[in-house]
């Protein structure tokens, strides 16, 4: 029994529904013993802080102050509980999900982080520094038993949820990189078939119904894609869905309840006025801080630079920050001098042969980057935001890409969301979609959040990878954007 609405058929719940619904349970049964294994790493890496808490630590303060087992309890749980804060942020807690690198360096992060707070904790109560040899022990130990704990969780993951095999159904644009980037994934998703949705919607839902699995809707025009997903929400199968530019804007939209019937508003103004005082107060304060600490930093790498060929110490080059206001962005020179010889911008290139030996260690480890937190005290630019563009790129991209104005709404950043969740060579339109996805969620909570993350990325290579020369940067026209329809 079947009935129309909206131009999809809808049909009623079967054996495979009933079945799809066992699955699902069982499915969520696994998650969450799998959820239990995060906890479960997190008590033993609390044990091991207990055993050098009680046998070295605890001795220390006992002359100022005597602990019962609440206090004992209070703190275990203190670092329990920024344990967990650190994890679950820096996404300690996804093996199985992300790879094993990611989450066992994610973990090191945190109880570096943890340990590092609990240091000064334990000296306060003592009126004066304790030893830190036995702390950096137990790190030591805790670090190990993390790798160990994030391969076993990811084994333990893997066995319970094998790679789901998905059905990719896609328009006019080529299939070549989404498809890529599914490869990297192996271990989580299996492309098994792909079907272009020419060969019509009565066909496709077929080859849905008939599939079983998750499906991943790729550049489908807006009114065919609508059907598909009430299609496959009727049906209870899971979808993947690449979203469009109205899509992020509507994401972070607001929800109003003025009539009868739900009310979406999207702002005139990305950040309210005390937003941007706060955000600004935390650049001043954060720049200042860190001017400071890196000076040694400053101090060596203008030294090699200098050293290797004689030339400037710093690059400068105009970028564009909100409201397409153009100002000069400094940096270490990365490059020899005559990089760039002939005035035509161009984007770091994979094994670029005109980065320097010294340069290339400084681009590595992001020191480069270092001489912008001027830029930030200046107030060009924030600590956190879209990275700024050369006005001659941004109007490369805007030619077939109007929208990528849309991110100057706001301050460029030193880091963005788009180096956060992408890559350096993460293409432009993807790069556009994960900065307006920081624009229209933008609270103080998530910048602090991206400063944390961009800590982590620093230790992630593919961050820093060069554009590919058959990459497509400043998309052409052929190459296909996603269709807006």
């Amino acid at each position: 029994m079947f009935c129309v609405l909206g131009g999809a058929r809808f049909g009623t719940p079967d054996l495979k529904g009933a079945d799809a619904m066992r699955s699902s349970k069982w499915d969520s049964l696994k998650k969450i013993l799998a959820l239990q294994m995060s906890f479960a790493g997190l008590f033993i890496q609390t044990a091991l802080y207990a055993v050098a808490w009680f046998r070295v630590y605890y001795p220390l303060i006992r002359l100022h102050l005597k602990f019962y087992f609440n206090g004992h309890a209070l703190i275990l749980g203190i670092y329990f509980v920024l344990l967990m804060f650190f994890t679950y942020t820096w996404g300690g807690n996804n093996a199985g999900y992300q790879k094993v690198y990611d989450v066992s360096i994610s973990q090191i992060f945190s109880l570096f982080a943890v340990n590092f707070i609990s240091y000064f904790q334990i000296s306060l109560m003592r009126n004066w520094l304790v030893p830190q040899g036995p702390l950096w022990a137990v790190f030591a130990v805790q670090s190990v038993v993390s790798v160990f704990w994030v391969l076993l969780s990811d084994h333990v993951y893997k066995k319970a949820f094998p790679p789901s095999n998905m059905l990719l159904l896609y328009g006019e644009r080529p299939i070549g990189d989404i498809l890529g980037k599914f490869a990297t994934r192996p271990d989580r998703y299996r492309i098994a078939e792909c079907v272009n949705i020419s060969e019509g919607t009565e066909k496709v839902e077929e080859k849905i119904r008939n599939f079983g699995g998750p499906v991943v809707l790729w550049d489908i025009a807006t009114p065919e894609r609508n059907k598909l997903i009430k299609f496959c929400y009727a049906n209870g199968i899971r979808m993947y869905i690449m979203p469009k530019i109205p899509d992020v804007l509507m994401n972070g939209s607001v929800q109003l309840h003025l009539f009868d019937t739900p009310l979406y508003m999207t702002r005139e103004y990305a950040l309210t006025f005390g937003q941007r005082f706060w955000k600004r107060l935390i650049d001043i304060v954060f720049s200042v801080l860190l001017l400071v600490l890196t000076s040694p930093i400053f101090l060596i790498t203008a030294i090699l630079v200098k050293t290797y060929d004689g030339g400037p110490v710093f690059y400068r080059q105009v970028r564009c920050t909100k409201d397409m206001k153009e100002f000069r962005i400094i940096k270490f020179r990365s490059m020899r001098v005559d990089a760039e010889k002939d005035g035509v911008a161009r984007l770091a290139s994979s094994n670029d042969s005109r980065i320097t030996p010294i340069g290339a260690v400084i681009r590595k480890n992001r020191i480069d980057e270092l001489p912008q937190l001027v830029n930030v005290l200046r107030g060009e630019m924030s600590f956190i935001g879209p990275r700024p563009e050369r006005p001659e790129i941004i109007a490369e991209y805007t030619e077939v890409m109007p929208e990528f104005v849309f991110r100057t709404r706001v301050k460029a950043g030193l880091a963005g969301y788009a180096q956060v969740y992408g890559k350096y060579n993460t293409t432009p339109y993807d790069k556009l979609k994960l900065d307006l996805t920081y624009i229209q969620h933008y609270s103080i909570g998530l910048d602090l959040k991206l400063m944390l993350l961009t800590l982590k990325i620093l230790l992630q290579p593919e961050s820093t990878e060069g554009v590919a020369a058959d990459q497509v940067t400043a998309l052409k026209e052929n190459s296909g954007r996603e269709e807006e329809k």
